[in-house]
């Protein structure tokens, strides 16, 4: 088994895509489009002009895979209840994606020293996406 996060960015997958593309050197696999998909998205609701949006996106972060879509295209995605969990190399690694992460996003707590790693914080993208940015201890 496999499990891959799956994100609904409503509206905003690519904007987000480019995001991570720059901060965390994210690769895009696979996009496709609405107007591309073979049948029309079981959804309702959406908005009539939505066929530029992503229906599906795959895309790579290091060795995870993650999903990706802009779901019912409202423009306000809501993550809630877990956080994406990202292990670094090292320090300047952790400071560099951090930072990244934050740039017009929300600091949830600041990296620092804790008992379990030499480095980690916790952040919220720009789009609501919560990481938390680890550096695993020598030994």
């Amino acid at each position: 088994m496999t499990i891959q996060p799956y994100l609904f960015f409503d509206g905003r997958c690519e904007e987000a895509l480019a995001f991570y593309r720059r901060a965390l050197g994210a690769e895009v696999e696979m996009l496709m489009r609405i107007k591309e998909s073979p049948e029309p998205p079981a959804c309702g609701g959406m908005p009539a002009d939505v066929g530029e949006k992503v229906l599906h996106a795959s895309f790579r972060i290091g060795d995870a895979t993650l999903m990706a879509s802009d779901g019912r295209c409202g423009g306000q995605p809501r993550f809630e209840g877990f956080a994406l969990s990202l292990t670094v190399a090292d320090e300047a690694e952790a400071d560099r994606v951090f930072a990244a992460l934050a740039e017009g996003g929300t600091v949830q707590m600041p990296l620092a020293k804790t008992f379990f790693s030499p480095r980690f914080g916790m952040v919220a993208d720009p789009f609501g996406v919560s990481w938390m940015v680890y550096v695993a201890p020598d030994g």
